[in-house]
Formats: C-alpha cells, sequence, structure tokens
C-alpha cells in the first residue's frame, strides 16, 4: 500500500463518519481516569521544561486538543480529515486546528515542545511506522517529550461500517514493546509507559487493552 492510499482510504472513512464520530466521543475522555492521567503528566512534563508549542496529530474533532490547551499547553491540532475539523471547529472555534498529515508535518525542525498522537497511529501500516516516527522526532526540540496511545495486540482489525455510515478503515493493534522498540530506533527513547484493561463507555466495553507511551527526543542523536 502506498502513502497515498491509506492516506486516502484514512480522509475519506472520517469524512464520511464526522458527525457521528464527535457525537460518540465528545465525553469519552471524562469517563477515563487512567487515561487523563497520563495527558496530565505529558502537559506537566512539557510545562516543566519550560513550555512551548504543542501539536495533536490526528486531533479529529479537538476533544483532546481542547483538554490539553485545557491542562495550560500552547496547542495546535492537525488532522488528514476536512470533516473531523469542520466538526471540531464547530465545537472548539476558538482551537487552532489545521489539516496535513503526519507523514511530512506542516512544522519546521525542532519547534515542538511536545507532539500527541492520540490513537491516531493506529490506521498507519507497519511499514511507514518508522517515517513517522522520524517526523516526531524532527519536529521536537532537544528534549522535547511525545505521548502516544494506541490498541493493544497484534492483529489488524477492518471496519467498514461506522454509525450507518460505510467506511474502508484499518485498525492496527501493536504490542507496547513493538511501538517503543520502533521509537527508540528513531531517536524517542521511553520515559513512561501506561498500559490498562478495557473499560466500557456508553454501554460498549473496549475489545483490547489499551496503552500509552511517553517518549523524549534523544539529544545525543544527530
Amino acid at each position: 500500500m502506498t502513502d497515498a492510499d491509506f492516506l486516502a482510504e484514512t480522509r475519506a472513512s472520517y469524512d464520511t463518519m464526522a458527525a457521528g464520530y464527535a457525537t460518540r466521543f465528545r465525553a469519552e475522555l471524562a469517563a477515563r481516569p487512567v487515561d487523563r492521567a497520563m495527558l496530565a503528566a505529558f502537559a506537566e512534563t512539557v510545562l516543566a521544561g519550560g513550555g512551548g508549542p504543542v501539536l495533536d496529530v490526528g486531533c479529529g474533532p479537538g476533544r483532546i486538543t481542547g483538554h490539553l490547551r485545557a491542562l495550560d499547553l500552547t496547542v495546535t491540532g492537525l488532522d488528514l480529515s476536512p470533516g473531523m475539523l469542520a466538526q471540531g471547529r464547530l465545537a472548539h472555534p476558538d482551537l487552532r486546528l489545521v489539516e496535513g498529515s503526519m507523514l511530512d508535518l506542516p512544522v519546521a525542525d525542532g519547534v515542538l515542545a511536545g507532539l500527541v498522537a492520540w490513537y491516531s497511529v493506529i490506521h498507519v501500516p507497519d511499514e511507514w511506522l518508522p517515517r513517522v516516527f522520524a517526523e516526531f522526532r524532527r519536529v521536537l526540540a532537544p528534549g522535547g517529550h511525545a505521548l502516544l496511545a494506541f490498541q493493544v495486540g497484534d492483529e489488524t482489525v477492518r471496519y467498514t461500517e461506522a454509525w450507518g455510515d460505510p467506511v474502508s478503515l484499518a485498525f492496527r493493534r501493536r504490542s507496547p514493546d513493538h511501538v517503543a522498540a520502533l521509537l527508540h530506533a528513531a531517536g524517542l527513547p521511553e520515559r513512561a509507559r501506561m498500559c490498562r484493561a478495557p473499560q466500557e463507555f456508553d454501554g460498549a466495553t473496549e475489545r483490547t487493552p489499551q496503552a500509552c507511551l511517553l517518549v523524549r527526543r534523544d539529544d545525543d542523536r544527530a
């Protein structure tokens, strides 16, 4: 699969289900105390390092972007899907939300104090992850931190329907050790991790355990 193929597939699917997704997940973070704790730890770490700009990669309708701003971070959201960004601008008209791809982030080298990829790398094929993680490191300032959330497992699940809308979307579940190794190879060694059991939300239970990795740009690498 080429980058154009999977990017187009992901963009089209999220454009199609944008309204349903925004409604379904609007209040989800309020029911996820462990997830909020990881986001709070990320925000405190960034602020303790002097603060600076943060990018929420794959921001969707801006719910994590808005939460990060409420934690006193200077944050911009970025997403492939114009439909998702439109939902975000409706819900958060005061947030800065821009269109773009994590394969080629529209950010200069070494300017970000932090980066969040909250369940956005789950759609990236395995062969493209090193390129994505190299981009994350490129845009982070020396000592900058990134926080990634993803589903735990070792399989790819493809969905063809979401809230009554037709989609074609692959969810790639991965081992935290595997993701951490790829990040380390990119110059982003692990600083902390969280793995939790599936939880219930709005009458449904998550299908897999969930993980977060906090990583830091390795200043010793060129």
